[in-house]
């Protein structure tokens, strides 16, 4: 599911599929995304880039197409691949970088960035 908060510049997206659910926000005000891998009990965190990822109105445009028409092409599929490094819990000035979605998602989680 996913909800669009355009006020806050926020996007949540919650995959529900077993093994493989997931939260993800995406805080355009922070210019972050953020993944929490259930299975992993870890959260991965990317600086938002502007020519990949779609801007607010258009993620809910794409959510919108995706529903009514259920099988849409779109280019602007978005997709991360993300390798495991070193990790750290977050610290205060983290949060302050991330915003209170993000910290609020990942606090007491092993981030990797």
């Amino acid at each position: 599911t996913m909800t669009i908060h355009s006020e806050e510049h926020i996007v949540d997206v919650h995959v529900r599929s077993g093994v493989y659910s997931s939260d993800t926000i995406f805080d355009y005000t922070h210019g972050y995304i953020a993944t929490r891998l259930f299975s992993r009990n870890a959260c991965f965190i990317m600086k938002i880039k502007k020519e990949l990822i779609p801007d607010l109105r258009e993620i809910g445009r794409l959510a919108f197409e995706r529903e009514t028409m259920k099988d849409v092409y779109s280019p602007n599929n978005v997709w991360a691949l993300f390798q495991a490094g070193t990790s750290r819990l977050g610290r205060f000035k983290d949060w302050i970088l991330y915003g209170k979605q993000i910290e609020n998602l990942c606090t007491g989680l092993p981030l990797y960035q």
